[in-house]
């Protein structure tokens, strides 16, 4: 079977780890990485775990300047992954392809699934395969799933035919124009438009198995036990693979600490995930900012940049290359501030104006139209720890 994962450059430690543990526990397998970001200094893909390394100039994307700027790093790393496994299928030969985010570790042999995706088209997970009984896990776990997803897409595995291809096609192009962080508006990325897939395509096995994806979000049913030969276990089963999702933002560790007994084998699987990630350089790395997240000039994109460009197609059209500042012709930057100069700009300038500049800010025409955007821009700030939990 053939493996893949979706990063910006950040998340290398975190790939190498799971890359590691696929192959531990599976040999032969082959392990694609998908980097959205310029590649690491020193990065040799010889010497790495990963046997190819697929970039964005390779997976044939019309306007690639002006759809990156659309996307957040987190939007950006889910919306390639339909174009990643059709280029992976089409350059490879393989007849089964799974996606695992970076933040996977597989702690067991994964046969099992190859001959699920003998009988079956595409493999899902959901979130939770248990009902919860307490309101503050159905407040954590179930309605959170109601806003991000039913099916968890950390994991996404498809076979290589005729209704596996129609499935990949769609989800493709609803992530080429639509994978964006927006509950609001009924989206959360890639993993929303799945929802829709048991409803528009046949031959879906929804995965309930308790071993499979176990995470924070569905310990309330998954009794985690380590066996005398250090392997862990649910119900006396191995466990597949752990999701380790909301770790750089903690909120992995919080919820871990509310959902698992203190003595729990998984803070001990937590510690080894510490220890690995630094192995791999998650201290020289970790903190990598993408080559997304700034303008030619070194100056941050905000999300209120990205939203503003993409929610308007006379900009997309007068600025395909969004993110090269030019100082002799027009670009985004420039007409971004000198139309918004301060909302979009002048943080500094508000914070340090008098009590008189400052309401003539307030009161301007320019300040109170953005108010929509701006308060969207807040919302989406704030359900940033929220969103971590299940990505």
């Amino acid at each position: 079977m053939h493996f893949f994962t979706s990063i910006a450059a950040n998340y290398l430690p975190k790939a190498r780890v799971l890359a590691n543990s696929i192959k531990k526990h599976n040999p032969g397998i082959v392990f694609h990485l998908v980097l959205l970001d310029k590649v690491p200094e020193g990065f040799f893909i010889d010497d790495e775990p990963f046997d190819s390394l697929i970039l964005p100039k390779d997976l044939g994307i019309s306007d690639i300047d002006s759809w990156t700027f659309k996307h957040s790093v987190v939007e950006l790393c889910t919306a390639i992954k339909g174009h990643a496994f059709i280029k992976i299928f089409e350059a490879t030969g393989a007849d089964k392809l799974v996606y695992f985010d970076p933040d996977i570790v597989v702690l067991s042999n994964l046969e099992e699934l190859s001959n699920i995706l003998n009988m079956s088209s595409i493999v899902l997970i959901p979130h939770q395969v248990v009902p919860d009984d307490d309101d503050g896990a159905i407040v954590d776990n179930e309605i959170c799933s109601l806003k991000h997803g039913i099916y968890n897409l950390g994991f996404l595995a498809i076979k290589k035919n005729r209704e596996g291809m129609k499935f990949l096609h769609w989800w493709r192009d609803r992530l080429l124009k639509f994978c964006y962080d927006d509950i609001p508006n009924g989206l959360f990325t890639d993993q929303r438009w799945v929802d829709l897939a048991p409803a528009f395509f046949d031959d879906i096995f929804i995965l309930r198995d308790k071993t499979y994806n176990v995470a924070t979000w569905n310990l309330t049913h998954r009794d985690v036990r380590s066996q005398d030969n250090g392997v862990l276990s649910i119900e006396g089963s191995p466990v597949k693979f752990f999701h380790f999702s909301g770790f750089d933002s903690g909120d992995q560790e919080v919820m871990l600490k509310k959902y698992a007994d203190k003595n729990s084998a998984l803070f001990k699987l937590r510690k080894w995930y510490v220890r690995e990630l630094d192995r791999q350089g998650q201290k020289e790395l970790g903190r990598t900012p993408s080559q997304y997240s700034f303008y030619s000039n070194g100056e941050l994109i905000t999300n209120a940049h990205r939203i503003l460009y993409r929610s308007r197609n006379d900009l997309i059209e007068a600025f395909p290359y969004p993110a090269v500042v030019t100082e002799n012709e027009p670009c985004y930057f420039y007409w971004l501030k000198n139309t918004y100069p301060i909302q979009f700009f002048g943080k500094d300038q508000i914070i340090s104006a008098s009590e008189e500049q400052l309401m003539e800010v307030l009161n301007s025409r320019s300040w109170k139209l953005t108010l929509p955007l701006r308060l969207l821009a807040k919302f989406i700030r704030k359900c940033r720890s929220a969103v971590q939990h299940f990505l």
